[in-house]
């Protein structure tokens, strides 16, 4: 039965009403990526397979998914589908992957294996796409990363080393995102005094998910870099991290000037976040910062 059902062939026009693709697409993912490869009858006309057609739901389930269609298509080349499974199943790759990447990352940042944690990471990129790499894969290895330290099962050199390969990562997805012109521009700072940059590369690209352009000061910016760098390019808005208390520590008039400096702005939207500004405002509050390390509600002042 199963065997009959494979034989069962459809034109272009009723795959194009099955997947809900224009003949167009169909045919441009075929010719520039090879997601199907269909049948040629003696008029030249295609015709597709049940599977085939799999693999196209499949593709355009990734898609609207945020994946990119080159990134859908190796998925489909490298995993396949079941035959007849539903889009909403075949669209979604497995928990299980993301937890197994995890895992693997771990085993080789234990060994300070460079080559393996890239190889990894740029295996895992392309095969989740962006955001789901960033949620279910760098953020939880980068959880785990800072629990080995902390008890006691990796040393200092291992929890860099692995932070320092994730970091050069994002920076390269970063540089290598298409803008239009028509983007606007968030400006993402840590504070003075504050190395711990990788959690504001992560926030900016889920921002530049949302059609933003992004650009990133370095870590620790010499005093007065954050105001000339925003008075030059002005942005729609700015980030400023510092996830421990260390910059308050070493000026402690640093927040005030900043919040001043904002205020001179007021058609520029700063924010604050990160733990160590948590803690240092306890109590406190400031006139022209948002203290706040929720991408909605960053995203969704305008």
């Amino acid at each position: 039965m199963e065997e009959q059902k494979n034989t069962i062939t459809y034109t272009i026009q009723q795959v194009s009403e099955m997947t809900k693709l224009s003949k167009q697409v169909i045919r441009k993912w075929e010719e520039r990526y090879g997601v199907v490869n269909p049948e040629r009858m003696n008029n030249r006309y295609r015709v597709y397979n049940q599977h085939e057609v799999n693999l196209l739901r499949t593709v355009k389930g990734l898609v609207d998914e945020g994946h990119t269609v080159k990134q859908a298509a190796a998925y489909v080349k490298q995993h396949g589908i079941v035959p007849n499974t539903s889009p909403s199943t075949s669209a979604n790759p497995n928990k299980a992957v993301q937890t197994t990447y995890v895992q693997q990352l771990l085993d080789s940042g234990a060994s300070c294996n460079e080559k393996k944690l890239l190889q990894l990471l740029q295996q895992a990129y392309h095969e989740n796409g962006l955001k789901t790499f960033l949620d279910e894969v760098i953020i939880p290895f980068l959880i785990e990363v800072g629990n080995h330290w902390e008890n006691g099962r990796w040393g200092e050199y291992q929890e860099a080393f692995s932070s320092m390969v994730v970091r050069d990562y994002l920076i390269q997805l970063q540089n290598g995102f298409q803008y239009t012109d028509n983007d606007s521009l968030i400006l993402g700072a840590c504070l003075p005094g504050e190395r711990h940059e990788i959690p504001l590369h992560i926030i900016l690209l889920q921002c530049m998910l949302h059609g933003w352009n992004t650009i990133m000061i370095g870590a620790s910016p010499a005093p007065m870099a954050i105001q000339s760098t925003i008075k030059q390019l002005q942005p729609k808005k700015v980030l400023l991290s510092a996830t421990t208390t260390y910059p308050f520590e070493m000026d402690e008039q640093l927040l005030q000037q900043l919040d001043n400096f904002a205020g001179t702005l007021p058609h520029i939207q700063f924010y604050l976040g990160g733990q160590g500004a948590i803690t240092h405002l306890k109590g406190k509050q400031l006139q022209h910062i948002t203290l706040s390390h929720d991408l909605q509600t960053i995203l969704g002042h305008e």
